[in-house]
């Protein structure tokens, strides 16, 4: 079989794997995109929770460490209305996401697509504002927030990079800087959606099977083997699904269902400790995984021998 230029020189592996692998490259059906970027104001935007007022206010203060900005610290009392779980690049591993920080999106979900107007922040929501506002020129001072601002009127909390896809009640992610995938997935946490940020990578999902079948396809050998075959830097950002091709989930599909399956048993193993168990489920997934794309079991040893060589 002739080799399409998806194999060119960049492309490494034993040649019968790569060759099987063909059946994998393509585009996805999904599309993913960075999570939140601050612009640079990490030390504004992320916080830890202190306490809980009795009158349904919040305690915060506010994450300095490893900030690019000189900022402040303090402690300060937000309305909850805009705090949402921040997972980051640190609290993502293969089958497990567990968010440890909290971060201000001012926001509302029924208009992500803009921020809260100053004047209804200042009525509705005074302490947030009030605490933002302390921030001022270190916000004003974003490359980001000047090219919006240019752009016409906006608060100056504004966060450019947040979208629909941000909200998404499931997300599957993985870290932008790995030596190869590694994919989990999100769901929201206490009712509130959990919001990756942008050294993580996502994909929207409305749906819980969806996620899961999707993370479980992107972990599996033929996916890892791909990545690793073309990748020539720790890169692991949107580029993925442009060259792994995942069929749209279809909840009337076997296949499909069993994967979601797999992915929430691998998600429960991982976080019990049990590695034995994780990789009696991930050689299942890879089965499945073969039957998605059309691999034969030969095929399918070629390919998990490869990524064991290159691994």
């Amino acid at each position: 079989m002739e080799l399409k230029n998806y194999t060119s020189a960049w492309l490494t592996g034993r040649p019968k794997a790569l060759r099987a692998t063909q059946r994998v490259l393509g585009s996805s059906d999904y599309q993913a995109h960075a999570g939140v970027y601050t612009g640079g104001a990490n030390g504004v935007y992320w916080l830890e929770i202190v306490a809980q007022r009795p009158d349904g206010l919040v305690v915060v203060s506010n994450i300095t460490e490893g900030a690019k900005r000189d900022v402040e610290s303090v402690q300060a009392v937000l309305e909850p209305d805009f705090l949402y779980p921040l997972l980051r690049g640190r609290d993502v591993s293969r089958w497990q996401a567990a968010p440890s920080a909290w971060i201000l999106i001012p926001r509302r979900p029924d208009r992500q697509e803009k921020a809260v107007p100053e004047d209804e922040m200042k009525v509705s929501f005074p302490k947030t504002f009030a605490y933002l506002n302390r921030f001022r020129d270190v916000l004003d001072q974003r490359r980001d927030a000047v090219l919006m601002r240019s752009r016409g009127s906006i608060p100056f909390y504004s966060i450019g990079a947040v979208g629909d896809y941000t909200f998404a009640p499931y997300k599957v992610v993985w870290r932008e800087q790995a030596a190869g995938l590694t994919v989990a997935v999100v769901e929201p946490q206490a009712d509130k959606i959990v919001m990756p940020d942008h050294k993580l990578m996502l994909v929207d999902c409305q749906d819980q099977s969806e996620a899961h079948y999707l993370c479980a396809a992107l972990n599996s050998s033929p996916a890892q083997l791909v990545v690793l075959s073309y990748s020539v830097t720790i890169q692991m950002d949107t580029h993925v699904l442009e060259n792994i091709r995942v069929p749209r989930f279809d909840p009337a599909n076997p296949t499909h269902l069993a994967l979601a399956d797999l992915s929430r048993q691998a998600h429960a193993a991982t976080a019990a400790g049990d590695a034995a168990r994780v990789r009696e489920i991930e050689l299942e997934v890879d089965r499945l995984a073969a039957r998605l794309w059309g691999l034969t079991d030969a095929e399918l040893r070629e390919i998990q021998e490869s990524l064991a060589e290159l691994g």
